[in-house]
């Protein structure tokens, strides 16, 4: 897939997968567990033990559905290494506008973490395919219904505060897709390898996202 093509999966998909994992042994089985549900769209964190090897196998043996992008990217140099290693996209958590151009270069999609009306505009304008709204935590869906109103054609995404129960809100608000970690990795899950509840939970959230829409078109 182009540039376009991947944004457009990550929009379709709707749920973003943000995965901060220290044992790295299990995450194949989160992966797949989550995949099951219908999370398709993985964020391999910086913050990972050997983050840019992981996605670097990941983007070779992961399911052809499964889009595999990098999180916690905060620079240009940083992001060369996991497009290099085949990140289909790369989040940030700040604004730098070195990273969005070394991706816009290389026709990679990139969403900068964002907080401000300031912040926003400018990594849309500086070339950036998806806002990462970040931390949405004390934000609330509100503030992107009032985003709309001088932003209408950004794409935002909130990363923080974003839960399987609420996640209908932030898409009725406005949000293009989310990003969401602990609340659908269940910690206790995960501990016990009860990956079937990874992907119960997930399915939950991804019908939640599809419902909201459906109430948007009627």
């Amino acid at each position: 897939m182009n540039r376009n093509e991947t944004v457009a999966q990550v929009i379709e998909y709707g749920v973003v997968a943000v995965i901060r994992m220290k044992d790295t042994g299990r995450l194949l089985k989160v992966i797949e567990g989550v995949r099951e549900g219908g999370v398709k769209c993985i964020e391999i964190t910086m913050t990972v033990p050997g983050a840019v090897e992981i996605i670097r196998e990941l983007s070779t043996s992961a399911p052809k559905d499964v889009l595999v992008g990098a999180g916690t990217v905060v620079d240009a140099e940083t992001a060369g290494k996991v497009m290099d290693a085949g990140a289909r996209f790369v989040v940030g958590p700040v604004l730098n506008l070195d990273m969005i151009a070394a991706c816009s270069k290389r026709e990679i999609p990139v969403l900068p973490g964002c907080y401000t009306p300031t912040e926003i505009h400018k990594a849309w304008t500086a070339g950036a395919d998806i806002i990462k709204v970040f931390p949405a935590t004390t934000l609330g869906p509100k503030y992107f219904k009032d985003l709309r109103g001088p932003f209408p054609d950004i794409r935002l995404m909130p990363t923080g505060g974003v839960t399987i129960d609420n996640v209908g809100e932030w898409i009725l608000a406005g949000a293009c897709a989310v990003g969401i970690g602990s609340d659908l990795l269940d910690k206790k899950a995960i501990d016990e390898a009860k990956y079937e509840v990874l992907a119960e939970r997930a399915a939950k959230m991804v019908n939640n996202v599809r419902v909201a829409r459906a109430s948007l078109q009627k």
